[in-house]
C-alpha cells in the first residue's frame, strides 16, 4: 500500500467489536453510534520501523503504522477519526477509503485530512535520515505545507490552521454582505472583511 516497501506489510483486521470492548469506556453512547455509522472496517496494513526498513530510529519516533479505514460515508464525523488516532497510542498514517477514493490523514497537534484521490495516485516516500524526519515529511505532505526556515512543523501547521479559519470566516461574511440590503450594515461587513484580510 502507498508504494511502501514490501518488508513493512502486515495485515491485521481490527474489528469494531474489539474497539468497543477495549475502548468502550472512553466512548459515549452517541460516539459509539456515530463510530459504527461512519466506519465499516479497520485494517493495519504496514509498520515502518528500523526492523522493517533500513532506517534509523528517531529521538521521538521509533515506528509508525499505516491504518486503512473503510468509511460508509464521505460526510463522516472527523471526531471518529481523531478518536482512532488517540486509542492506538502510536503514530498513525491513516488511509481513509470511501466510494472508490482514498485520502491520507494524520494527527499532529490536530487532525489533518488530505484531498481525496484515486488509490493508485497516493504514494508515500520515506524521505529522511531517521524516523523523526520521515514522519515530519509525511505530515507536511499530507497537510500540503512546506516548513519555512526558522519554523518548526508544528508552528507551520498552526499558521496554516489560523489562515484556514480566517479564510472560512471571510467567506461566511462575504455571503452575508452579499445578501444584506441595508447599505450601512453592508459597509460594516466589508470593513470586517478587510480587517480579517490584513491578517492573512
Amino acid at each position: 500500500m502507498l508504494g511502501l516497501p514490501a518488508g513493512t506489510e502486515i495485515y491485521k483486521v481490527i474489528t469494531k467489536k474489539k474497539v468497543f470492548e477495549h475502548f468502550g469506556a472512553e466512548m459515549s453512547t452517541e460516539r459509539r453510534k456515530s463510530f459504527d455509522a461512519d466506519i465499516a472496517r479497520i485494517t493495519l496494513t504496514n509498520e515502518v520501523s528500523p526492523v522493517s526498513v533500513n532506517i534509523a530510529m528517531g529521538e521521538n519516533i521509533n515506528s509508525f503504522f499505516v491504518l486503512l479505514v473503510e468509511l460508509k460515508r464521505k460526510d463522516f464525523d472527523k471526531q471518529n477519526i481523531a478518536f482512532l488516532t488517540k486509542i492506538f497510542r502510536q503514530k498513525l498514517l491513516l488511509v481513509l477509503e470511501c466510494e472508490g477514493k482514498q485520502s491520507l490523514s494524520v494527527w499532529q497537534t490536530h487532525l489533518i485530512l488530505g484531498p481525496w484521490a484515486a488509490p493508485d495516485a497516493l504514494k508515500v516516500t520515506l524521505d529522511g535520515l531517521d524516523l523523526d524526519k520521515i514522519w515530519e515529511n509525511i505530515v507536511a505532505n499530507v497537510a500540503g505545507v512546506e516548513v519555512a526556515q526558522g519554523q518548526t512543523l508544528d508552528e507551520q501547521l498552526a499558521a496554516q490552521q489560523k489562515r484556514q479559519k480566517l479564510e472560512k470566516e471571510i467567506t461566511k461574511l462575504e455571503k452575508i454582505a452579499w445578501t444584506e440590503k441595508q447599505p450601512k450594515k453592508k459597509l460594516e461587513y466589508k470593513k470586517k472583511i478587510e480587517k480579517l484580510r490584513c491578517h492573512l
